[in-house]
């Protein structure tokens, strides 16, 4: 649901009843002011909003709602081709690739989804699930469900199974950073790019990510330790005709 094509109009997202132990930021119609190290502001109908730099500590509760086949197939906030089928969702300001378990208040399911987009930008909506979790948490009938989301943080696997058992919490400052520049279907075309990439950078390289349904394949490059560092690299690929370049914490 990449910066979501509903013609609605923006309010301010902070409903009453509300809660988040993380500082939520709200959205302004002033630019905030760009910090080093910290993730960039992006702009909504009008309104900016300032992504959160970790969700350690992070619940909030507020309404949930989804979104399915109007935007299957099409780019998510991360990159990714969004797939309604897939156990993901979308967020205004969690970091992209945190897991949050999300808890229906109605009928106290509960299930763990990965946020890959952002949004919903709709007055009071905290969430907007994919079809697939809206449909395991009973929400794709009635449209909107009341929910509490609890930040997990990164899926630890195991190497027996591949399944994530426990939950680690993401540093968003260090650690090893690279460069995402496209992801294709096809892997000839992924390969290509790689070839092109290779000529001029160091770490070119590809990774598939098989979300369930088909698998796609991620162009990357370079290597980072540091997040600061990491945005001057991004900046460069992107004026070196990367224009959808972000930054990978691998």
């Amino acid at each position: 649901m990449q910066l979501r094509r509903a013609v609605l109009i923006l309010a301010l997202i902070v409903p009453l009843g509300l809660q988040a132990c993380s500082t939520l930021p709200s959205p302004s119609q002033r630019r905030p002011t760009e910090v080093p190290g910290q993730p960039k502001p992006y702009r909504v109908y009008g309104e900016w909003y300032q992504p959160l730099s970790h969700a350690r500590g992070f619940e909030q509760e507020g309404v949930a709602s989804w979104y399915g086949h109007e935007f299957h197939g099409r780019k998510t906030s991360n990159g990714e081709i969004y797939d309604m089928h897939a156990m993901t969702a979308a967020h205004k300001t969690l970091p992209l690739g945190t897991f949050v378990r999300v808890h229906n208040l109605n009928n106290n399911r509960t299930l763990d989804v990965r946020i890959n987009d952002r949004g919903p930008f709709v007055r009071g909506r905290i969430i907007d699930l994919s079809y697939a979790a809206a449909s395991e948490l009973g929400v794709v009938g009635p449209g909107t469900a009341p929910v509490k989301i609890v930040a997990l943080g990164a899926p630890v696997e195991s190497s027996a199974s591949g399944q994530a058992t426990a939950y680690r919490p993401m540093d968003y400052y260090s650690g090893n950073f690279t460069f995402q520049v496209g992801a294709f279907a096809e892997r000839t075309n992924a390969e290509r790019l790689v070839q092109r990439l290779d000529q001029i950078y160091k770490n070119a390289h590809m990774v598939p990510y098989d979300d369930g349904v088909r698998t796609f394949y991620r162009v990357r490059v370079g290597l980072s330790t540091e997040l600061a560092e990491a945005e001057q690299y991004e900046q460069l690929l992107r004026q070196n005709g990367y224009p959808e370049t972000f930054i990978v914490a691998e």
